[in-house]
């Protein structure tokens, strides 16, 4: 594996190296392990124009959300909210 960086000498040793790089994908793992299993984005059938560049704006409002109120497992906040709708209207402050 190669990889460049600006980074002084003295935070670019092997060690910060690879926690730079497991961190990185730590949180792109996690990422799309929530927006794939809970939302089951790779299974969407949305596929022209502009709407999945919408669909995942709106997922990722969600999952912001969720998270802005403490949420910390999605799926969990997700059947919280969907099971009574009006809940959504006190996430979005509405």
């Amino acid at each position: 594996m190669f990889g460049i960086t600006s980074l002084p000498a003295d935070l670019a040793g092997p060690e910060h190296l690879n926690h730079y790089a497991r961190w990185h994908w730590g949180v792109e793992n996690s990422e799309h392990y929530v927006r794939d299993v809970t939302f089951r984005e790779d299974a969407s059938q949305v596929r022209t124009g502009q709407l999945p560049h919408v669909m995942a704006a709106i997922r990722n409002l969600v999952i912001g959300a969720f998270r802005q109120q403490g949420h910390t497992n999605i799926a969990h906040a997700r059947r919280h909210y969907g099971y009574a709708p009006n809940r959504l209207l006190t996430l979005f402050a509405l």
